[in-house]
């Protein structure tokens, strides 16, 4: 890619910023809009309401919004969010500080050596037809003393970066403590999962479960919860409140006549109202016989209550039985967290699932190589001329040539990309986890994974390795592969940068999907729906992406720094954008407390490694075999601390210590009323009464029993 290609691409998408963060401005103003741009005061019922006289100030953009992100500090924003939230912005500020050392270095350093090469011919008199090639460490000479610099750099760089990651585990660690100490007493707390639960002969589960518990845990054993196959029962209360919902909405109308519609093509008209009414009464009755046979679909787990914290972290950890397949327990999630259809699947079938999880990710991977191969002949005129040669003349033209192979590739990759999260949503819970957390997170590391072969390595060598399998098995020439690969692809990478970075969290500012949705809706009913629920943020997206971008910088911080001032320039803007949208959009569903971080810690860590590597390559190619062998313990040193963290850190992440659980314990007030509550928050919420209204008069009973 030549230098006009990219200042074309990045021309196109900071236009589109500058346009996004107008419209924002401007449509966020909108009382009208409340329920898009501000959610969370809608729900608070803060927003400010309708007026119908005119405000010429509405329609004028300003930044102020830039400033009510700014202000508030990471206590208030821990005050107004979760733990996962400020854990999540903490990894802007970590991007921040690792590509702000490494751009002053890269760019002030390094990049002058690089463009002052002469390895590749240059033609200083015509700069905007240059290739960006010559910004890169490929443009240094071979043997030059100039690749001793590149050589500490990178020395230099790792002790930095591993310094702000020891800092930064340690912060959030210490974070992950005081937030369990400052919090009220939470049921997952005090609650274990037990599964695996083995029926005494002549005995129900919830007599076992209550024998059992009784007897060995006799102090501190509260109450339990049996866990029971409801899947079916969860539809039909879904459809019954659908159809709920539904006859609430036309009973709504003003006008008459909207509750009447045709009866089939020439049918008589008939009144909905009675249809949806009927419907309603049909599905009470399939709830009531679903909710009567219940007992017999009981399944081998329940949630075991405790009388404080540190029982329940003792059943967690010790084994309960004899069999260690029996009496299986496990930290409960937050009720609102429970995944409850995980239940209704045997473990045969979960396990058959988990491999179905790995046949389906395997595939998946290998179908993106279509859009990457697109992808790639897209970056290349030659090759795309040669596909398509009736397009020769078109492709000549500067203005298509620039924007073809400059901005559509990133745009398409990103296109494509956009469609992967919510298929790996689908795959992770289908694994078998008990919380939709645990859902996320697995989604969170899957897409990550796809993320790193599909956009970097398949980029990087396509061409090459996929064609030529035979070196990817022979380990001694991985880094020279990589080392003449790489380089290559950092103009690819730097547009890619700016359009699924800068152009993505700008459109995140202004939520064009919602924004048409909210309006459609107003177009066709007259007004917005009513009824709303606060979206929460899609972790297992958004962190991908951002720790993607740190790979990216990491490993190109050698190679190519001229892609650091571009992606110091996306941290910022994510860092404001998503500091507002957790303000004023995004309302947390269940609380992990940091859990997302220990992915984080190995991303970079792997970030490191691959650089290490791809340096080992580069000092080889580049005639400096001295230079090459003492890289060679830069990334043991690596993993070493990554071991040393992993041993420190970690078990903070997994469960807390003993210090923390009794001090905790000690320091609660009364509990009565506590354990009252505690005894029923895990009940399946489809066993819940649910109360369906069709008048004022009749249909008042709950589907559901309220003694169940």
């Amino acid at each position: 890619m030549i230098l006009s290609a990219l200042l074309t691409s990045v021309g196109i998408n900071l236009g589109l910023c500058l346009l996004f963060f107008t419209l924002y401005s401007i449509l966020r103003k909108q009382p009208s809009n409340a329920k898009v741009y501000a959610p969370r005061s809608v729900a608070a019922k803060e927003a400010p309401t309708e007026t119908n006289g005119f405000d010429f100030d509405r329609l004028l953009p300003t930044a102020g919004w830039v400033r009510r992100a700014w202000q508030p500090s990471e206590d208030q924003l821990l005050s107004v969010t979760s733990l996962d939230a400020v854990v999540f912005m903490r990894i802007f500020i970590f991007s921040l500080r690792v590509f702000g050392f490494g751009g002053i270095i890269g760019v002030f350093v390094l990049l002058p050596i690089n463009f002052l090469g002469t390895q590749l011919e240059v033609d200083f008199s015509d700069l905007p037809n240059k290739s960006l090639d010559s910004f890169s460490i490929s443009n240094v000479d071979d043997g030059s003393n100039w690749l001793w610099v590149h050589f500490c750099a990178s020395y230099i760089f790792s002790a930095v970066v591993c310094y702000l990651l020891y800092n930064e585990y340690s912060y959030i660690s210490s974070r992950r403590i005081a937030h369990f100490y400052s919090s009220k007493p939470q049921p997952n707390q005090f609650t274990v999962l037990v599964r695996g639960i083995p029926v005494l002969s002549g005995s129900s589960c919830s007599e076992t479960v209550d024998k059992f518990f009784t007897e060995y845990y006799s102090s501190t054993y509260l109450s339990h919860s049996l866990v029971r196959r409801t899947s079916k029962l969860q539809r039909l209360t879904s459809d019954a409140d659908k159809v709920y919902r539904t006859l609430a909405r036309l009973k709504s109308e003003k006008d008459p006549q909207q509750r009447f519609k045709r009866d089939g093509l020439f049918g008589r008209k008939v009144d909905v109202l009675d249809h949806y009414g009927k419907k309603l009464d049909d599905l009470d009755d399939n709830v009531r016989l679903e909710q009567s046979s219940l007992a017999g679909k009981e399944v081998s787990a329940a949630f075991v209550s405790f009388k404080s914290r540190l029982a329940a972290a003792i059943a967690v950890h010790i084994q309960q039985g004899t069999n260690p397949t029996e009496w299986v327990t496990e930290s409960a999630p937050e009720p609102q967290d429970v995944h409850w259809p995980f239940f209704s699947s045997s473990f045969i079938k979960r396990w058959v699932f988990k491999l179905v999880v790995v046949v389906a990710c395997a595939a998946l991977t290998i179908l993106f190589l279509i859009p990457v191969a697109i992808v790639q002949g897209l970056a290349n005129l030659a090759q795309l001329e040669t596909w398509f040669p009736f397009l020769t003349s078109i492709l000549k033209l500067t203005v298509v040539s620039e924007v073809i192979t400059g901005y559509l590739p990133s745009l398409i990759l990103q296109l494509f990309l956009s469609f992967v999260p919510p298929i790996m949503i689908v795959l992770s819970s289908m694994e078998g986890y008990i919380s939709f957390s645990q859902i996320q997170k697995g989604a969170c590391t899957k897409m990550l994974w796809f993320t790193i072969w599909n956009i970097f390595f398949a980029n990087v060598l396509s061409g090459t390795a996929l064609y030529r399998v035979d070196i990817l098995l022979e380990p001694k020439k991985i880094p020279g592969l990589l080392a003449d690969a790489v380089p290559a692809q950092a103009s690819f990478f730097i547009a890619y940068v700016v359009t699924s970075g800068w152009t993505s969290v700008s459109s995140e500012l202004f939520r064009m999907t919602p924004l048409i949705f909210s309006m459609i809706k107003r177009l066709f009913s007259g007004k917005d729906s009513d009824e709303f629920e606060v979206p929460s943020i899609s972790y297992h997206s958004e962190i991908p992406r951002i720790l993607f971008f740190g790979v990216l910088g990491i490993t190109y911080f050698l190679l190519a720094p001229l892609i650091l001032p571009f992606l110091l320039v996306y941290c910022c803007m994510g860092y404001l954008i998503y500091r507002n949208q957790l303000l004023n959009v995004y309302a947390p569903k269940y609380e992990t407390g940091g859990k997302f971080w220990p992915i984080v810690h190995y991303s970079t860590i792997f970030s490191l490694v691959l650089m290490h590597i791809i340096a080992i390559g580069i000092f080889g190619i580049k005639k400096l075999p001295l230079a090459s062998s003492l890289m060679i313990p830069l990334p043991i040193l690596t993993l070493l601390f990554n071991e040393y963290c992993r041993k420190r850190f970690l078990p903070i992440f997994k469960s807390y210590p003993v210090e923390c659980l009794v001090r905790k314990d000690q320091s609660d007030p009364s509990m009565d009323a506590f354990y009252d509550k505690l005894s029923t928050a895990y009940e399946d919420p489809a066993l819940m009464p649910i109360r369906h209204r069709r008048s004022t008069d009749d249909h008042n009973s709950p589907l559901l029993p309220a003694e169940v």
